[in-house]
């Protein structure tokens, strides 16, 4: 691709909920610029976009890619990102990346959770936002209400840039033109409402306006147009059918012609050394970029997509990451069109690219080539936490390692999936945002990693305590034939609060001898011990001060050995007169759906042993609710949440504390524990 310069550029995300038809939208842009020969279809697996085996397989986007192209003039970065609320990390991570973020909006569904929740997001960062209603020609369309919709939900800022005409056939102009035949409102209204809101932004445009009645000039109404763009003072809606292509040919001029270069786009948030930071696109400038997605390609190896936000970077530069001293060489630098990649020379400011086989970099990494930008961090954007856990076993016993490495890779790429040993449980647990993340993550450590596991509910991690004092004693004596062992422990415990630091507090109260001092540290470890593999139920043991008052020693077989048995049988028997409990994690829980779905929320929390926080309506019909609740009664809530609300519900979960568990609970976990016996 010929050298570019910053103004050209135009960075673009399309985002939304799932089936709003993103991608058959990308494949429409590529083939009217001229990119394609022919638009691909979702369903027979031949998009540019979707090129990974587990997307062609499942039809739906499951990671953001990278179209990048030239039409009139312009170098156009295009985004298309998953829909499913499951894979929604990955399309929040490519909004720092662009100047506008097109919500694409299902003319028949209209306004979805996901819909909300990227306008938020977009709305939160000060990211431009652009709504384009699709199949705006389905017969069950209702394209009056979903617009009606969007004004409701995010304002009046929502105003229609043109509106669909024969039947949804086509679209008209209603910026540049004040009549005209459109299937709903007319033409003429809509034409007022966009120029009345973008002289908005320009008193001395306004004023002209008012005097004369007469719109801006094109060129004032593009700077106009952009300028309320930028300040969110409009959201403005166009339509289009991506099955057919009406429509699309009118949203590239609108890219071109309308869309903030990076010149003139809100700046994404950098921090230096603690205090906020705003790069110049600059190409002149040192170096600041930053890492937004991460892949692994079969054939070229580890992927980094970066954008350049001041400075260029050339192939075969040595640039730094983060605060680190030594130099990365990046060898080859290229521009991507889903999974094709051509070399560059070099990436401006502005612009995007991508690196190959440069393991050391990683998702929100900053690059720079300059030692006083050490400190500079990006403000990413949070990311929803994975809550959604199976425990992970390897079926073929020499595949640990395979699996320890294969994981690693897949949460470089998708830090929204997690794995992790727990302690607690002793088991290998992998946290997803739902089921189909989890189902498609285990379906690329079989593809891709050849690694087969074994996959079950994980076990709460539950943690043990006292709720009393008592007293405690073991004499430990073995004799073998030649040195024997003796060791006698008396102990106190109690319980400390739950918020203490450690959790666990060992005083020495002997005196005279009783126990001598080289002993001490070996009846703590014992403690230890069984405080790490649990008293009652086999989990950690927190929450308690062991108070050693007396013992018994013998000058020659008291060992190290004799005395660590001896201070964990008698830890045992005191935590077994000390009212031992159960506690178990509890989790905040705020949940977005439909207004009326908040009854049966409630009700079926409250079914959980959960207790209801607060509620509150939100526009467009819905209610956020908010809830405390024992994390072993929602560990599968992504399903029963769909069922409760016909799939348009979303929630995050958090942890929150813990709390002694019911009676019949704990009864229950104590009852399944069987411990193993372990020789003195």
């Amino acid at each position: 691709m010929a050298a570019i310069t910053t103004a050209e550029i135009r960075n673009i995300a399309l985002v939304g909920h799932a089936g709003a038809g993103k991608t058959t939208l990308a494949e429409h842009l590529l083939h009217a610029a001229g990119v394609i020969g022919k638009p691909g279809a979702v369903e027979k697996g031949d998009t540019v976009s979707d090129f990974e085996a587990e997307e062609k397989e499942h039809h739906h986007s499951l990671t953001a890619a990278l179209l990048q192209f030239a039409h009139a003039g312009r170098r156009i970065n295009l985004i298309d990102t998953p829909g499913y609320p499951d894979f929604i990390g990955s399309a929040i991570t490519a909004l720092p990346a662009v100047e506008v973020a097109m919500i694409v909006v299902d003319g028949a569904r209209g306004v979805q959770s996901v819909t909300r929740r990227m306008a938020k997001l977009a709305e939160e960062r000060k990211l431009p936002t652009m709504f384009i209603i699709n199949k705006m020609d389905a017969a069950e369309a209702d394209l009056p209400g979903v617009l009606a919709a969007l004004q409701e939900t995010f304002g009046a800022r929502c105003v229609p840039m043109n509106l669909p005409t024969g039947g949804g056939a086509g679209v008209v102009d209603c910026i540049a033109e004040d009549s005209g035949e459109a299937d709903f409102s007319t033409v003429a209204e809509a034409h007022t409402a966009i120029v009345d809101q973008i002289v908005e932004v320009d008193e001395a445009l306004m004023e002209a306006y008012l005097e004369t009645g007469q719109a801006p000039a094109p060129e004032e109404r593009r700077n106009a147009f952009r300028q309320a763009l930028r300040e969110s003072h409009l959201s403005p809606v166009a339509f289009v059918s991506a099955r057919t292509g009406a429509g699309v040919a009118e949203l590239l001029a609108v890219i071109d012609e309308f869309c903030p270069s990076p010149l003139e786009g809100n700046p994404r948030p950098f921090a230096n050394d603690g205090e906020p930071l705003e790069p110049t696109p600059d190409p002149a400038q040192p170096l600041i970029a930053h890492v937004f997605k991460v892949s692994t390609d079969p054939f070229v190896g580890k992927l980094a997509y970066f954008r350049i936000h001041q400075g260029t970077l050339t192939h075969n530069s040595q640039i730094f990451r983060n605060d680190e001293k030594k130099a990365l060489r990046i060898g080859h630098i290229s521009s991507t069109l889903g999974k094709e990649h051509t070399e560059a020379d070099a990436v401006v400011a502005g612009d995007i690219g991508a690196v190959a086989k440069v393991d050391d970099l990683h998702l929100n990494d900053v690059l720079h080539d300059d030692h006083e930008l050490d400190t500079l961090r990006f403000s990413a954007i949070p990311l929803p936490r994975p809550m959604f856990g199976l425990a992970l076993t390897p079926t073929s016993r020499g595949d640990e390692a395979k699996l320890g490495a294969a994981v690693a890779k897949l949460m470089d790429e998708d830090p929204t999936f997690v794995v992790e040993r727990v302690a607690a449980t002793h088991q290998t647990v992998a946290r997803a945002i739902g089921e189909l993340h989890m189902r498609v993550m285990l379906e690329k450590l079989q593809s891709r990693f050849h690694v087969e596991v074994e996959t079950e509910t994980p076990k709460v991690p539950y943690k043990e305590t006292i709720t009393g004092k008592a007293e405690g004693h073991h004499r430990h004596k073995k004799q073998t034939g030649g040195a024997g062992q003796f060791g006698e422990v008396f102990l106190r415990v109690e319980p400390l609060p739950q918020d203490h630091e450690t959790g666990f507090e060992f005083e020495d109260a002997t005196f005279g001898g009783s126990v001598p001092k080289q002993f001490l540290p070996a009846i703590e470890k014992g403690i230890r011990q069984a405080l790490e593999r649990g008293v009652i139920a086999g989990y950690p043991f927190a929450g308690v001060k062991v108070s050693v008052y007396d013992g018994k020693h013998h000058p020659v077989d008291s060992k190290e050995v004799a005395f660590i048995t001896a201070g964990k049988r008698a830890f045992m028997d005191a935590v077994s007169k000390a009212k031992p409990a159960l506690l178990e994690p509890f989790v905040e829980m705020e949940i977005t759906a439909p207004a009326d779905n908040m009854g049966d929320l409630s009700a079926d929390l409250s079914g959980k042993r959960g207790r209801i926080q607060g509620s509150d309506m939100l526009p467009g019909g819905m209610c956020v609710v908010r809830a405390i609740v024992p994390l072993s009664e929602v560990r599968n809530y992504s399903s029963q949440l769909k069922s409760i609300t016909g799939g348009q519900g979303a929630y995050t979960m958090d942890y929150s504390h813990d709390e002694p568990c019911p009676a019949s609970v704990q009864a229950e976990v104590v009852a399944a524990y069987k411990p193993k016996e372990e020789e003195d």
